[in-house]
């Protein structure tokens, strides 16, 4: 009984003491991952932007080009069946097919057309056969009234002077109406002659029309012009074109063959940060497909001219970056995380930004002596920010807010003033923005020579 009363005390004596062990370790292990140091050295600063990826070059899977023609008048064509994206194909391989509604509807008119001016050429032929036909008899009669006339002179040669005169008269008529019959004959032969050519015109243009749209037909099976993995073609508005879209007859791709051994990430930064980007400056790459890939790259060109992206407000820039490794797991549209490496500052300190804390007029850290030290800040990035004045290498901060924020004190009152200068200089460079920007909007637009909008400078966006 004795033993039994003694187990039932020692038990709970040991669990209090191993939760009372467990609650010391576990709150020192808590308080040491809560601390950190001031840090010296190299400081990056970088602008965070998502991308998508893009090959730089690319063979585009066209409709025929014929499509184009002036005859043809097709305005639209809808692609009827389409190869899914992503699919490895061989040059050849059969890629998309076009719907034929339209181009069987124009058809049938060019056939209709083609009939009538065939029968428009026969009337044309005749109504020219028979004419001149008339007008040679009409010549041949004159003829013949034309010896008349001179028999007719040669036997009055014993009659009176008048019957002389009058027969004269009778053969100059004559030969005067001959001579005129002759002149319209070879006017009215030119006329036909130019009638007959445009019916043959009008007749070969149907007949084109109509050769033209059979051979297009048979062409509305697209084929592949190149070995690749297909990527469906993206219209203005950023739409893949797939089964049941329309194609214009100005733009003819179907699809694209991107070459994947160069590929860039294409994205866009706000009109905030785009001044901090610039042309060959370093990014660092990941896809977000695969986390464990990272990849470099480098800003290869800089839009001039800002966009407003479909669903938002805020204007953007496109940047264009090329990367400088090349891996088979990469494909087009991935999404990739930049990190755009605008600045490196050497010797500098700086603090995680979850050590940093701020009230109504200062910014401040908790230090491990106890104290609120008050702090300048420079720049910052993802992760850490740059201390300009208050705090030195290797000192020890507090990553959050301890228990007992009132009882640290404050340090470096000091520094208070160089906080409200700094704060006064940026709210007047920001009216100085503000007060520009308005300027700007007021100013009279010349709209002549004005750049079309969306169009920047891409690599020929």
């Amino acid at each position: 009984m004795k033993k039994r009363t003694l187990i039932a005390i020692i038990v709970p004596v040991a669990v209090i003491a191993a939760l009372v062990l467990y609650s010391v370790l576990s709150g020192k292990e808590k308080e040491v991952l809560l601390e950190t140091a001031v840090q010296y050295g190299e400081f990056e600063i970088a602008v965070m932007v998502t991308g998508e990826l893009q090959a730089i070059r690319e063979t585009e899977i066209k409709a025929p080009s014929s499509l184009r023609s002036r005859n043809l008048r097709i305005h639209r064509v809808k692609i009827q069946d389409l190869i899914p994206e992503g699919t490895v194909v061989d040059s050849g391989d059969w890629v998309a097919t076009l719907d034929r509604s339209e181009a069987d509807n124009t058809l049938k008119d060019i056939l209709d057309n083609l009939e009538k001016q065939e029968s428009e050429y026969m009337r044309t032929k005749l109504d020219t056969t028979m004419q001149l036909r008339q007008l040679r008899d009409d010549l041949i009669n004159l003829e013949f009234a034309m010896e008349e006339a001179e028999i007719t002179l040669e036997q009055s040669q014993f009659e009176p002077p008048a019957t002389i005169r009058q027969a004269e008269i009778e053969l100059q008529k004559a030969k005067r109406a001959y001579k005129q019959a002759r002149k319209n004959y070879g006017l009215k032969v030119r006329q036909a002659e130019a009638q007959m050519r445009e019916a043959e015109i009008n007749l070969s243009r149907e007949r084109r029309s109509r050769n033209e749209m059979e051979a297009v037909l048979a062409q509305f099976d697209i084929m592949a012009p190149a070995s690749g993995m297909v990527i469906y073609k993206k219209d203005w508005n950023g739409q893949k074109r797939t089964a049941g879209s329309e194609i214009n007859t100005w733009d003819l791709a179907v699809a694209t063959l991107p070459d994947l051994s160069a590929m860039i990430s294409m994205t866009y930064v706000n009109e905030v940060d785009i001044s901090k980007i610039k042309e060959r400056q370093p990014v660092n790459i990941g896809v977000d497909a695969f986390p464990e890939k990272h990849f470099t790259g480098e800003v290869i060109e800089v839009a001039n001219i800002g966009q407003q992206l479909p669903n938002t407000d805020a204007k953007v820039f496109e940047v264009r970056i090329a990367l400088n490794e090349r891996d088979t797991i990469l494909r087009p549209s991935m999404t990739t995380s930049n990190e755009i490496i605008t600045e490196v500052l050497d010797s500098v300190l700086f603090v995680p930004l979850e050590a940093v804390h701020a009230n109504d007029s200062v910014t401040f850290v908790y230090t491990r002596d106890g104290y609120k030290q008050i702090v300048v800040l420079g720049e910052s990035n993802e992760n850490h920010i740059i201390v300009e004045m208050g705090l030195k290498k290797g000192e020890k901060l507090y990553l959050s807010q301890p228990d007992d924020p009132d009882s640290f004190e404050y340090r470096g009152l000091e520094l208070i003033q160089e906080i409200k200068k700094r704060k006064a200089e940026e709210e007047k460079k920001r009216e100085e923005d503000r007060e520009r920007m308005r300027n700007h909007r007021k100013r009279p637009q010349n709209f002549r020579g004005r750049p079309r909008g969306g169009q920047m400078k891409k690599p020929r966006g």
